[in-house]
């Protein structure tokens, strides 16, 4: 009886030390969550996340709302691609970094956003971000003019912002300073893809018109009945056109290789269209 008593007291022991050991090694086996640190080396720059209220500058910017595809560039944490998420957007995040990507997949979980958002792990420089209707980064200029070229093809009236760094020639069409307790990297850019009007147009009236084009600034002249007629200013705003000729107020939407609109001068109204010439 002694020994089974005794025999009771070790199997017990050695079931509780079993457990534990069992537990410890379970511990173990757990992967460490990766947790990034603030000015950590990447691919193409440091790690330095956008502050809140840039990110939601940013995307007031650009009106995001329900019916957009925001793609991120860039998106480290994935807190660009949460707020836009959190208006309602369908949002991608294109990251290079495995360990951010994975950070950025937990985070959407915690903010009850995984349905509306995306992660992958990818070259921003060769991936395709053609269907967005957004795009959001916060990188250095000379990767900005790398890509600008691409961002250029894209559908005409696509927003694209940008925290704190420009894209050359190209000028912001809007830009806002956050204040408050921020110091640095505190300006949100906001650029709309223009439509691409350089080159020679026919007037349906009769008529030839020469643009010349600077992303969305436009210069150019118009012949009609013989003779020159200056164009006083003119800007694209996505597909949107709009200039001023002869005293007379122009407007008009791009569509490929045709655009209408209208005019007024005075008290006079009417519409105008154009096509592109041939010889393009």
């Amino acid at each position: 009886m002694k020994c089974r008593g005794l025999c009771r007291g070790a199997l017990f022991l050695g079931m509780v030390l079993l457990a534990a050991t069992v537990g410890i090694a379970a511990t173990k086996a757990k992967p460490k969550e990766y947790v990034p640190k603030e000015g950590q080396d990447g691919k193409d720059v440091v790690w330095i996340p956008t502050r809140n209220a840039v990110a939601d500058k940013m995307l007031d910017l650009a009106q995001v709302t329900a019916k957009d595809f925001v793609i991120d560039l860039g998106s480290g944490d994935g807190r660009l691609v949460i707020a836009a998420a959190k208006r309602g957007a369908r949002a991608l995040g294109i990251e290079y970094n495995p360990g951010l990507v994975e950070l950025a997949n937990r985070n959407a979980i915690a903010e009850g956003v995984a349905d509306k958002t995306r992660f992958v792990k990818a070259d921003i420089f060769e991936s395709d971000f053609s269907q967005a209707t957004v795009i959001t980064m916060f990188l250095l200029l000379d990767l900005n003019l790398k890509l600008r070229p691409q961002l250029l093809k894209l559908k005409p009236g696509t927003r694209i912002v940008s925290n704190t760094f420009g894209m050359g020639e190209w000028t912001a069409d809007q830009a806002e300073e956050v204040g408050g307790y921020c110091s640095l990297y505190c300006t949100a850019l906001l650029w709309i893809v223009p439509a691409q009007v350089d080159g020679e147009w026919s007037l349906s009236g009769g008529g030839q018109l020469t643009l010349t084009q600077s992303f969305q600034m436009i210069a150019f002249n118009v012949i009609a009945d013989g003779k020159t007629i200056p164009i006083e200013s003119g800007r694209l705003t996505g597909d949107r056109i709009a200039f001023t000729a002869g005293g007379a107020e122009y407007s008009g939407r791009v569509r490929g290789s045709a655009m209408q609109g209208e005019y007024k001068s005075g008290g006079t109204r009417g519409t105008w269209s154009a096509v592109r010439s041939a010889s393009r």
